[in-house]
């Protein structure tokens, strides 16, 4: 069984266009179902471009949802996943930013047949970072702590396991050591997490890697990236900078060495925290500031 596509867009006609052209190189776009939500306009001057968004959707699939007000990106994706994947038991997700590579959707389909029973695995991700393969590593991918939100796939007992009010995060706030240990995901998790209870983000993909944490599973991640975004892709308007740490070293592979039982590697998880750590992030932000 293909996963349904569940994709996500909003006022960006231009953006969601360039997504499904990607898409349409895909060998097994056709025969998946689509569905396409799109929020409903902010004010007067969203309206206009949010047809648009609504017009091309429709020329793509019937099965456009569109909302009457703007719930914003954290309930959109909340919402409409919950209610595609409960109905498949499966979904690919996409926002209208991305743009995939042609094995995109074999790679997914295959992750999400090939890890469906396996419990430690909580996520497909079809975004990659440039991380080196260790010395004898034989697969394409690789076990990783931190979902990533730029293109993937769950299933629906792993999604309906999520505490989206994160209702234990007052003991976890007094928790020292647990928060330490968040933070091996990344030195930003914490922090956005904290964002989000004290109401200055929405973020649904934060919770999502909360649970991660807490339920200690993994997410599956590819190598040599599967997707790339919109803002920090070659062609990309608002990124002129040469360096970005998320730039991406693309896969034009149809074929991926998917076993099917991964392990998780110490030395891969340890070049994942210094992807997300303080020196580096600090590091890419003086290059953006300085646009170098």
């Amino acid at each position: 069984m293909l996963a349904p596509i569940v994709i996500f867009a909003f006022n960006r006609p231009n953006s969601l266009k360039a997504l499904i052209e990607s898409l349409q190189l895909n060998a097994l776009f056709e025969e998946s179902e689509k569905y396409i939500f799109v929020d409903g306009p902010r004010n007067e001057e969203d309206n206009k471009k949010v047809a648009e968004v609504v017009a091309y959707a429709k020329s793509i699939t019937p099965n456009v949802i569109e909302q009457a007000i703007n719930k914003g990106l954290g309930a959109s994706i909340i919402d409409g996943v919950t209610s595609i994947i409960n109905q498949y038991g499966r979904a690919i997700v996409l926002e209208d930013d991305l743009r995939l590579m042609p094995g995109f959707l074999i790679y997914m389909n295959k992750a999400l047949n090939t890890y469906r029973d396996d419990s430690r695995i909580i996520a497909i991700c079809g975004y990659g970072l440039k991380i080196k393969r260790p010395r004898g590593y034989q697969s394409d991918f690789y076990l990783g702590v931190r979902s990533s939100s730029w293109g993937w796939g769950t299933w629906a007992d792993r999604w309906n396991s999520v505490d989206w009010k994160v209702s234990d995060f007052g003991q976890f706030s007094k928790d020292r050591k647990a928060k330490k240990a968040f933070n091996l995901g990344g030195s930003d998790m914490y922090g956005m997490l904290n964002d989000y209870m004290i109401g200055k983000n929405n973020s649904w993909a934060i919770r999502f890697c909360y649970s991660q944490f807490k339920q200690s599973k993994y997410s599956v991640h590819p190598f040599l990236s599967l997707v790339d975004n919109e803002g920090f892709c070659a062609d990309a308007t608002n990124t002129r900078q040469k360096y970005s740490r998320f730039r991406i070293t693309k896969n034009e592979s149809l074929n991926f060495n998917l076993p099917d039982n991964l392990q998780p590697d110490e030395s891969i998880l340890r070049q994942l925290q210094w992807y997300h750590s303080i020196p580096l992030r600090i590091y890419s932000k003086i290059r953006k500031i300085m646009d170098i």
